[in-house]
């Protein structure tokens, strides 16, 4: 991990290595060998969900999702390079990466599977968090997944990298200071007072008994979204089971009208959390879907100023008319 000597931006230095090539992924069924072995597998036995995990002899079959450790990490427990000194400051990218299949099925994605296995997903998700968090040198653990053509993803089959670290990102950084100057200054949280006003209808998606989506007023790229819970919460690992089930019900129907409206659609979803352990440093956690429908320009690559060509309340109307049917189909399935 080098940090820039001007800004402070850190960049890790990653070799890219192509995923294996052949005729399925190498996250599918049938290529658990072609993985780390799992330390969480999901299987269905009976009716009732079961946590198993591979051991050295023997891969767990039939399972319905799927987590072991990324057999190309971003960030390592036993990285091998070294500190160096300023003003070429670098240091080793120390932590953890861990990937979360999201589905047994090569074809399914996010906007697909169904609101159960999503349901499931979340979940393991907040087990993993817990876990990373109890391990040693871990800041802050990332959690995000990419979908289409226009992303980096290195395999298509839907999953889910948490990545940990041991300083808070800079974006979450920003959040942390942002959000906490605004609640300061006028004695509210910055996201419960967009969520809450009347304005933000004009921008509003969907809303279900826990959670809104809704067009930010800025919004950085087109037809991109946040969802975040309607009332103020900060600890994304405490919400109960209804609530992640409300949650999986509201991604689920977001990310299929998403792909009704926008054909072949590209995007990453990141999870913008609080530090999970007592810290002064909590957010107003939400999830944030940023697709990717065009290039960048020079502005937004060297200014940092964004350019978009859709305005957030158009956007917004054309999500929610096809939100709205799928939440309607997918309540009418299940």
């Amino acid at each position: 991990m080098r940090v820039d000597y001007s800004y402070g931006y850190p960049t890790i230095i990653h070799k890219y290595d192509k995923p294996v090539t052949g005729s399925s992924s190498s996250y599918a069924p049938g290529n658990e060998n072609l993985t780390n072995p799992s330390m969480l597998s999901l299987v269905v036995k009976e009716g009732v969900l079961q946590r198993q995990q591979d051991t050295e002899s023997q891969y767990i079959k039939d399972w319905v999702i799927r987590v072991f450790e990324s057999s190309n990490p971003i960030v390592s427990p036993d990285p091998h390079n070294r500190y160096g000194t300023e003003p070429f400051y670098s240091e080793p990218a120390y932590g953890y990466h861990l990937v979360v299949v999201a589905s047994p099925n090569a074809d399914d994605t996010f906007a697909t599977i169904s609101r159960e296995q999503w349901s499931n997903v979340l979940l393991v998700i907040q087990d993993r968090i817990r876990w990373l968090y109890a391990q040693k040198g871990v800041a802050y653990v990332t959690v995000y997944g990419d979908h289409g053509r226009l992303t980096e993803s290195a395999d298509t089959h839907p999953h889910f990298n948490m990545i940990t670290l041991r300083d808070i990102p800079p974006i979450i950084k920003r959040e942390i200071i942002a959000q906490h100057k605004i609640q300061n200054e006028s004695g509210s949280c910055p996201i419960c007072r967009i969520v809450a006003t009347k304005d933000n209808n004009a921008r509003k998606i969907l809303h279900t008994d826990n959670f809104i989506a809704f067009c930010p007023w800025s919004s950085p790229y087109p037809f991109s979204f946040w969802i975040a819970k309607r009332k103020h919460t900060v600890s994304f690992v405490d919400i109960t089971q209804r609530e992640v089930r409300d949650l999986a019900l509201i991604l689920r129907a977001t990310l299929g009208g998403l792909s009704r409206v926008v054909e072949d659609v590209s995007y990453s979803i990141s999870f913008h959390l609080s530090v999970e352990r007592k810290s002064s440093k909590q957010i107003h956690w939400h999830l944030e879907v940023q697709p990717v429908t065009k290039k960048w320009s020079g502005m937004e690559r060297g200014y940092g100023i964004y350019l978009n060509d859709t305005t957030p309340e158009d956007v917004a109307k054309r999500l929610a008319a096809a939100c709205k049917k799928e939440l309607t189909s997918i309540v009418g399935i299940s």
